[in-house]
């Protein structure tokens, strides 16, 4: 470019989950330490909306991408139809956008979400490098980019499948400890034909032809033979997180709306388990009653972020007999919520960002995974790295949740674990430090990009 910024990276996101906001605040952070590269984000109008209330940054440009519902469209729309109408529209969406946007100031590199699997054509056709984000574990990217494999190992028909779900993972170096059944949905489980699994089985084959590929995860949590292997594929491997302690500080007014924090500061060290499910994936209704009636035979204090539409599970006259003991809320700063000296489990589905700000907080986990890489995540938090209990089954019981409670808040084990767990909490904090891993990595992305022009 004649003018103007040196370079200019065109970032594409998947609109669902915690994806966005990860890529947002890597980008942010890539956009405040290079101010001469112009970034442009592209993601749907509804997630752009949440994204564009953070602090601007001048070098960081949003855009809007059709998200395939029609205009006009007054029907709710669930999960699953937004996921298939989004993948039916990709990727003509962002390549009109995105042509719009280089008109103008031409795009010298790529960045997307690893899930769009055709950022990495569409990089090849403009004759720029792609660079590929994957915002979970090196343990669930490690099953995706063997899929292959596993399915010539294991087989694909259910029968098959379901004879096999407790033997051993240990064909791929680093993946002993991991089982059939830990894998994610879409591998060897599921419609193996539905479009989500579909696109990403096609891009566990086309990861390889990126420049780098960056993992929201930490080199020195993640097994080294696991590490080792996925070198193995890939040009460039880079874990760069937890992303989610770079989000910027939003204003004190909208970072606590239920108090959650003053009614915390009133209970006893390590006494309290929260309890918080995101807002996607939830327990069906018979395991969140099971979990109420824990909670409240347990005698335990808690915290429970749980929406106003979920609460009809609830047995009845539950919110009156634990009230003092237990506080049910809406919303969290799940964060700063597990970073609290009062707060001694954490009951959770093991979604990879939950994971992190465990591990950030100090708080071991009760596990129920629900979908995706959660059975994975939960198996390494369990049986590598020794911060975490199984419910039994994966089915929430009255029983399950009162023994667990029992032993990380009142045992010996429970005891070790929180240790473990602040000892892993530590290993973060020095990678994030100026000279840690997770900052050298970042300073090896801006490498890449100012490669580039």
């Amino acid at each position: 470019m004649a003018s103007g910024p040196k370079a200019h990276v065109a970032v594409l996101t998947f609109p669902f989950s915690s994806h966005p906001s990860a890529l947002f605040f890597l980008t942010r952070k890539l956009a405040e330490w290079v101010p001469d590269v112009a970034f442009s984000f592209f993601c749907i109008a509804k997630t752009n909306t949440y994204l564009s209330s953070w602090p601007t940054i001048p070098n960081l440009r949003i855009y809007d991408v059709a998200d395939g519902v029609e205009e006009g469209h007054v029907l709710e729309v669930s999960l699953e139809d937004q996921l298939e109408l989004f993948l039916r529209a990709t990727p003509w969406n962002y390549r009109e956008a995105i042509q719009r946007v280089d008109e103008i100031d031409k795009v010298s590199y790529v960045l997307s979400d690893a899930f769009l699997w055709f950022a990495g054509l569409m990089a090849e056709e403009m004759g720029v490098p792609w660079v590929a984000f994957w915002n979970g574990s090196a343990c669930s990217l490690s099953a995706h980019v063997n899929t292959d494999l596993i399915r010539q190992m294991i087989g694909t028909r259910p029968e098959e499948v379901s004879a096999r779900q407790d033997e051993s993972l240990a064909f791929i170096p680093g993946c002993s400890q991991f089982r059939v059944r830990d894998l994610p949905e879409g591998i060897v489980v599921g419609q193996l034909d539905l479009p989500l699994f579909t696109s990403l089985h096609r891009m566990s084959q086309e990861l390889p032809r990126a420049a780098a590929v960056l993992v929201n995860s930490i080199e020195e949590v993640d097994p080294t033979p696991l590490l080792d292997r996925l070198r193995t594929f890939f040009n460039k491997l880079l874990l760069v997180g937890p992303l989610s302690l770079l989000a910027p500080t939003r204003p004190d007014s909208e970072s606590d709306p239920h108090s959650c924090l003053a009614w915390l500061g009133s209970q006893a060290p390590a006494s309290v388990a929260y309890v918080g499910f995101g807002t996607i994936f939830v327990p069906p209704p018979s395991e969140l009653a099971a979990l109420a009636e824990g909670l409240e035979g347990s005698g335990a204090h808690f915290l429970w972020s749980l929406k106003e539409k979920h609460r009809e599970s609830l047995p009845a006259g539950f919110l009156e007999r634990t009230r003092g003991r237990g506080l049910v809320v809406s919303w969290t700063p799940q964060p700063i919520v597990l970073g609290h000296v009062a707060v001694g489990a954490f009951i959770n589905h093991c979604g990879y960002n939950s994971v992190l700000e465990s591990i950030m907080g100090g708080v071991p986990i009760i596990c129920r995974p629900l979908f995706g890489d959660q059975r994975i995540n939960a198996r390494v938090l369990s049986h590598v790295l020794g911060v975490a209990v199984d419910v039994k089954d994966e089915v929430l019981t009255k029983e399950g949740v009162m023994d667990a409670l029992d032993l990380l808040l009142h045992r010996k084990e429970g005891k070790i674990m929180r240790e473990k767990t602040v000892s892993l909490q530590q290993v973060v904090k020095n990678a994030i430090r100026e000279t840690g891993s997770a900052t050298n990595n970042m300073k090896a992305v801006l490498e890449i990009i100012k490669g580039s022009t």
